[in-house]
């Protein structure tokens, strides 16, 4: 570990050196490379540093103790060096921790998609509530929102939501939301009281950059249609909404959000983009069967990831074993709880060498 910290401390001297020389200047996609790259090296850097500076004062105040002719100084030398001994270790798990591979698509935007699975009109509602909960979350965040697709019930409920959201790290915080969530509760139309269980499947795809997919237009069928909606006002008359087939692989996108159809086709390829980039994915790394289906499961009620028990208001992640009482706060967007607790696992199983 310590061999590759000096090469990386090595690299960013050079570039800091090289930054500094005015010719850099005169390429400005030079600067940015190296800048970037400087700048993504610079957190290892520094807490490679302190832990340098602090392994250096803990071999002093072991070196004075050993010196020093005076008990109590002796003594509270050594209780320094102790005290720093413990510090470092601290700080080799930090450097541990920034050594890890960083995942590429940690700092795009992503695709959030929610669907209603088992449950019926309840299921619709809770699909709802989810679209709610994560809007609230991006907007505590300044995440952007975007929605592709909004298919809603009668009663309010929602059978399917596909939303662009961009900013800085939002797949970071929001990739670990993929899979079932299922929902505990007596529901509105229940006459005789019983807790009813439905379940929603949500997916969260990186963005794919535009030249990590390449789209041939001789491959994509669109199909222009009426956007369809609850009823009345929200029908729209002229066919703008768009559907998207992707030959190749069967992927099937539909944009009806927008009044103009040039924007909702603009949507529909930037959501097809993320699907085939998740798909190739995981055809890349051998994992055929871990496509954005395997995300989700089937929708069945055994299968979740998080349960949502709405009359004893708890919230279990059975991934990490993890329940907080607060459904409240949490449908209004405070997950930062429960992603920072996943987070933290997935890091601990990362460190220890575990598979998924």
């Amino acid at each position: 570990m310590f061999a590759k910290l000096k090469d990386i401390t090595a690299r960013y001297n050079a570039l800091t050196e090289e930054l500094s020389s005015p010719d850099v200047y005169r390429d400005a996609a030079r600067l940015a490379a190296l800048s970037k790259e400087r700048a993504e090296l610079e957190e290892v850097v520094s807490a490679y540093r302190a832990y340098a500076s602090a392994e250096a004062e803990m071999q002093s105040c072991f070196s004075e103790a050993a010196r020093e002719t005076d008990a109590e100084m002796a003594a509270m030398y050594e209780q320094e060096g102790y005290a720093l001994k413990e510090k470092l270790s601290s700080l080799r798990r930090d450097l541990e921790i920034l050594l890890l591979p960083k995942d590429k698509n940690d700092e795009r935007g992503c695709t959030l998609e929610i669907r209603a699975g088992a449950g019926g009109e309840e299921a619709a509602l809770f699909a709802y509530e989810l679209y709610r909960m994560y809007m609230a979350y991006c907007e505590k965040h300044r995440f952007s929102w975007e929605v592709v697709t909004l298919s809603e019930t009668e009663l309010g409920g929602v059978k399917e939501a596909v939303v662009l959201i961009g900013g800085r790290n939002a797949y970071k915080r929001l990739k670990y939301e993929s899979g079932v969530h299922r929902v505990q509760r007596v529901p509105e139309t229940e006459s005789q009281g019983r807790i009813h269980t439905s379940t929603c499947t949500v997916a969260v795809l990186p963005e794919a950059e535009e030249v990590e997919v390449q789209i041939d237009e001789k491959d994509v069928r669109v199909d222009l249609f009426r956007s369809s909606g609850a009823g009345g006002q929200k029908v729209n008359k002229t066919e703008t909404a768009i559907r998207l087939t992707h030959f190749p692989t069967g992927i099937v996108v539909t944009c009806q959000d927008e009044r103009s159809q040039l924007k909702n086709k603009e949507k529909a390829y930037r959501v097809l983009k993320s699907r085939l980039y998740d798909y190739y994915q995981s055809r890349a790394a051998g994992a055929e069967a871990a496509n954005r289906k395997s995300l989700v499961g089937t929708g069945d009620r055994s299968e979740r990831i998080r349960t949502y028990n709405f009359p004893q208001s708890r919230i279990t992640d059975h991934r990490i074993g993890l329940s907080l009482h607060s459904m409240e706060d949490f449908l209004a967007g405070d997950l930062d709880a429960m992603i920072d607790a996943l987070a933290r696992a997935d890091t601990e199983r990362r460190l220890s060498g575990e598979e998924e």
